[in-house]
């Protein structure tokens, strides 16, 4: 299927491993033009030669995105380099940090007052944009109970809300915003990953509650962020798609 991506721009943070490049690559073969930064140099060259030589436009930056200078520095150059913004992906998170007052700290600046600069950074372009879109990533960690009150999963949860209220104010402006909630995702050298080779029994538990029988892979979410993006989804925001093989147990409507 043809997304209708092609030569459209979008900006994906922490885009030069896991989940972001799988992103990255899915939108590139569609032909889109890739903006990405990330924490380290070699990953960012190393994403940006990969992309080009699937023969689209690449721009990538190290890019501490708690650092709103630097965020705006990259937001702009990407958009000077590939020609306006069409799309951002909210991809960069802190992850799984310790429940400390620096864990809960740096899992708001992270996943939440980064995102709220993110959006704001790009809406002057994507306001110029005939298909302007914004796609966040969440978890199903924060939709139900999953290994207790943590940072990131309130952050993520808070995540729901800031996206769902934003697609409500950007539809009069042509701009939609959505979600993906990803359930246990396996990556290679990724959270899962580290937790088979750590805690198998931990792993090997979680695996076997999926009703599907399996974990999910980064591709498959990677091609549902790609067809949030495209204008063949241009009636669905504020919308939250849950992708987990049925493993969380909410009645999902």
């Amino acid at each position: 299927m043809d997304l209708k991506l092609k030569d459209r721009a979008v900006l994906i943070t922490g885009a030069a491993t896991g989940f972001g490049l799988e992103i990255a690559r899915t939108l590139a073969e569609e032909g889109a033009n890739i903006g990405l930064c990330a924490r380290t140099a070699g990953d960012v060259e190393s994403a940006v030669r990969e992309l080009v030589g699937m023969g689209v436009k690449a721009h990538g930056e190290v890019v501490d995105i708690t650092d709103s200078l630097a965020l705006k520095r990259w937001v702009d150059n990407a958009a000077a380099a590939l020609g306006g913004v069409d799309g951002i992906v909210i991809n960069a998170s802190a992850g799984a940090s310790p429940i400390t007052d620096e864990g809960w700290r740096r899992n708001f600046e992270v996943d939440m007052l980064a995102t709220w600069h993110f959006v704001n950074l790009a809406l002057p372009y994507l306001e110029k944009s005939p298909c302007g879109s914004i796609v966040a990533l969440s978890s199903t960690a924060a939709l139900e109970k999953f290994f207790g009150p943590t940072p990131f999963a309130a952050m993520k949860a808070a995540l729901l809300n800031y996206m769902g209220n934003l697609a409500h104010e950007l539809a009069p402006k042509g701009i939609r915003a959505n979600t993906v909630s990803p359930g246990p995702i396996f990556v290679e050298g990724g959270a899962w990953d580290k937790v088979r080779q750590s805690a198998p029994e931990i792993y090997q538990s979680v695996e076997a509650a999926i009703p599907l029988g399996r974990m999910g892979t980064a591709r498959e979410v990677a091609t549902q962020v790609a067809l949030l993006l495209s204008p063949l989804s241009g009636f669905t925001t504020g919308a939250n798609v849950v992708i987990d093989g049925c493993y969380t147990q909410r009645i999902q409507y």
